[in-house]
């Protein structure tokens, strides 16, 4: 066996102490985050293998990596036109995209920290769920954009649109067609969540419905949607309208709908939040608000750009006006 061959490398590191690749590497690279213990079992393992980094690894982390971190919810068709729109405004600017997933079995942490492994210059993450202090510490290590998410008072920048602003035109939209029972289906935890949640009572509260306020327990997946609607199915008497979290939430009620024979829009009308892919196929055609993926991806990039080159400090947050979109799962309410 030749002596490159016998060389231990960074997995030989990792295995000996049970630690990913991505933690072995922010250790030996001297980044902050992992604990002292953590450092020292790294060190230790690495001296006892003899791991020596690759001298021309090394000579290239001296260099700028000029490479944009994203965090995506591989579950989200949002994320993805999101995705597919921060790579063409990274390549104008003379950026690369690193993307690293969440999953059900995969945290947030986790997948930030591979994106510090691979030398993002600036993370840009979609739809955080991690306490705020979190991500200002995070933001310490390098420039953290949120994007989705509001974060008051925070020392990282913010890229959203107004989503209480959303969801209340899609009441207001409603309401013009006579409906007065709009049920909604909540998007469970976090800020998100609790901007819609709260646009939807406020904008009951405005059209003096306080008394039809009814929120049904429910995620951002297809499956709560579903859920939620059998819920109303069992109850004595469906609402003539259901506001979904977002898209997907709204597809699962149009799917469970169809299942009991509940025709959409003619009892029921149906709208989303997202405006993905998905809610406009034509067997779906949903009533929905556009987030204007496009247009969030640019302002995420400029301001990562705006931090790492041209050396802005101060914090910035862009609120994006909603869009209403109309399409065929609402109507005025039958007879």
């Amino acid at each position: 066996m030749s002596e490159k061959a016998a060389r231990p490398r960074l997995e030989d590191v990792a295995a000996r102490v049970g630690l990913s690749t991505a933690s072995v590497s922010l250790v030996l690279r001297g980044v902050p985050g992992p604990s002292e213990r953590t450092r020292q079992r790294v060190l230790k393992a690495a001296a006892e293998l003899g791991y020596q980094p690759n001298r021309n690894a090394s000579m290239l982390a001296r260099r700028r990596s000029r490479l944009l971190g994203v965090m995506v919810d591989i579950h989200s068709p949002f994320h993805a036109e999101l995705v597919e729109h921060l790579h063409t405004a990274a390549e104008q600017v003379g950026y690369d995209l690193v993307l690293s997933t969440q999953t059900r079995t995969r945290d947030e942490a986790t997948a930030v920290e591979t994106l510090l492994a691979f030398r993002s210059e600036a993370l840009i993450l979609l739809g955080p769920v991690a306490p705020a202090a979190t991500l200002v510490a995070l933001h310490q290590k390098a420039p953290v954009v949120s994007v989705g998410r509001r974060i008051p008072d925070a020392e990282l920048d913010v890229v959203r649109t107004a989503d209480d602003d959303g969801v209340g035109q899609i009441v207001d939209h409603l309401t013009g067609l006579g409906h007065r029972s709009i049920a909604y289906v909540d998007g469970g935890k976090g800020v998100i969540a609790t901007d819609r949640r709260r646009g939807y009572r406020e904008a009951m509260r405005r059209h003096g419905l306080d008394d039809h306020i009814r929120v049904l327990h429910g995620d951002h997946t297809e499956e709560a949607g579903e859920r939620a609607t059998r819920q109303l199915l069992s109850g004595t008497q469906l609402p003539t309208a259901v506001v979904a979290f977002n898209d997907q939430c709204a597809i699962g009620v149009l799917t469970a709908l169809g299942r009991a024979g509940v025709p959409v829009p003619g009892a029921v009308s149906v709208a989303g939040y997202d405006d993905d892919a998905l809610s406009r196929l034509s067997c779906f055609d949903l009533t929905t608000v556009s987030q204007s993926a496009e247009e969030q991806a640019h302002h995420a990039v400029t301001a990562a750009l705006e931090r790492l080159d041209e050396g802005r400090t101060e914090p910035r947050e862009i609120v994006l006006a909603p869009r209403l979109v109309l399409r065929g799962t609402t109507a005025t309410v039958a007879p």
